[in-house]
């Protein structure tokens, strides 16, 4: 389980990398915030503080294990967009997996002592679900200014971290079905991402016309 935690993210982001053209020469300044964010977890320690099993434990999921190391590599890239005009588009999410990489290897090693599947399996599927399905959902929006697309968009983007983080929270409350249930749904938008990814792909081999365009 360990390895999992340690190596999904980096295996994730080499197989989007190979069926996708998106350019990212810069994303090695991912690396180096994510390591950055390591040491400055570190020593910080949790934002909040956990009690039982209550309100507490799921503020805890979603600050400190779920939503803010994905979170936080998404802001920085908008605000490097922004400021220095990084390409918009999927780049973001290969950015923010790229991030978490040092994030898993270093959660692989403090969590591995406890041996428990929430945290070394389901957690890192729950930051592809953030990771990979928000960039997803936003490019979405962005591509299709429906009123309707929009309203849906915008409701998916809110609902999805609350359901990730309820997600990981019932596991921890010993609530596997709703568990499962919620990470199957918080998987939908980047499992779509990836599906379409690899559509597009080898409908470019085949045809040498890129749909996309």
């Amino acid at each position: 389980m360990g390895l999992f935690c340690l190596l999904w993210i980096p295996l994730l982001y080499l197989f989007r990398r190979s069926i996708t053209t998106v350019q990212g020469s810069r994303h090695v300044w991912a690396l180096l915030f994510g390591c950055a964010a390591v040491t400055v977890q570190y020593f910080a320690g949790p934002l909040v503080t956990p009690g039982g099993f209550g309100f507490s434990r799921w503020l805890s999921g979603f600050i400190d294990i779920v939503c803010l190391p994905v979170f936080v590599p998404l802001a920085v890239y908008w605000l490097f967009y922004a400021l220095l005009k990084f390409p918009a588009g999927e780049n973001y999410a290969d950015f923010a997996l790229l991030w978490i990489i040092p994030v898993a290897a270093r959660h692989a090693i403090s969590w591995n002592s406890h041996r428990s599947p929430i945290m070394l399996v389901f957690v890192p599927l729950l930051w592809t679900a953030l990771g990979v399905g928000l960039p997803f959902l936003v490019n979405y929006m962005l591509r299709h200014r429906r009123w309707y697309v929009i309203a849906l968009a915008v409701f998916c983007i809110v609902v999805l971290p609350l359901a990730a983080t309820t997600s990981w929270w019932a596991f921890f409350s010993h609530q596997p079905l709703m568990g499962s249930l919620l990470l199957f749904a918080s998987l939908v938008p980047a499992i779509t991402s990836l599906a379409l990814d690899f559509i597009g792909t080898k409908a470019v081999g085949h045809t040498g016309i890129n749909f996309e365009e």
